[in-house]
């Protein structure tokens, strides 16, 4: 490997999820040098373009260009590791020769073996990426759930997905809170976690799953446990042990 000063941009447009993905490589990787992030595709096409940057992480699904369509542009000038919610995409990418792939929410296991085989392939040229993009790019998805149908006293609402601050369950139903009001679905938190985006939605309890753009910020608790604070709701949710790994790198 080389001993040169090493690079890398990151581009996610979730602000948690970057702050996540800069705090993993600064665990496994501390010679590292982060030169920017970016909030969407176009930004990290000009930020590459202008650093020249040796590694690019690459949210797939970002706003104005998505990072399937950037890897295309940056075509074999830096190496390329996606980031995904998807276990499809990242099979795809990382058995076709992609440099690798982290899975959100990233975990320090995942992110060591990424940074040692980076670090193994950073004095060869990067991999080529036309096959899996192609792939990637043809992939036929259905996509995760948009709308909700609840139950609103003897009315039933069609609810966007988007607009819901986090999912509760409640005996035999799920609670579907939202920042004006509430309703309940015959869904369990299971079978809605499955069909909801990954990328936008966390589940931080059992019973419990959250919208990432809802939240305001995390606390700790008096046993350091995670607290989510909403940005249009007054109450605060708890976040379980079995997921306060999301949140460790916050």
């Amino acid at each position: 490997m080389s001993t040169k000063r090493v690079t890398a941009l990151i581009a996610e447009d979730e602000p948690m999820l970057r702050a996540q993905l800069r705090a993993r490589l600064a665990q496994a990787w501390p010679e590292l040098v982060i030169v920017a992030e970016a909030e969407n595709g176009e930004q990290a096409l000009a930020l590459q373009r202008e650093l020249e940057s040796d590694i690019a992480f690459l949210d797939i699904r970002m706003p104005v260009r998505s990072g399937l369509e950037v890897a295309e542009e940056l075509a074999g000038t830096c190496h390329v590791v996606f980031v995904t919610a998807y276990d499809e995409y990242a099979v795809t990418a990382f058995e076709q020769g992609a440099v690798d792939y982290v899975l959100k929410p990233v975990t320090p296991e995942r992110m060591a073996k990424v940074v040692e085989r980076l670090k193994q392939r950073l004095d060869r040229p990067p991999a080529s990426l036309s096959s899996v993009l192609a792939q990637l790019e043809a992939r036929d998805s259905a996509g995760p759930l948009r709308w909700i149908k609840a139950s609103l006293g003897a009315s039933m609402r069609l609810i966007p997905v988007d607009e819901v601050q986090y999912f509760q369950a409640e005996d035999k139903y799920t609670k579907v809170v939202m920042a004006d009001g509430e309703a309940l679905i015959r869904k369990t938190i299971k079978e809605l976690f499955d069909e909801l985006d990954a990328e936008a939605f966390w589940q931080v309890h059992r019973g419990t799953i959250v919208n990432l753009r809802a939240i305001a910020r995390v606390e700790r608790d008096y046993r350091d446990q995670p607290l989510i604070i909403l940005k249009q709701r007054p109450e605060k949710l708890t976040v379980s042990r079995t997921f306060a790994h999301l949140f460790k790198a916050m």
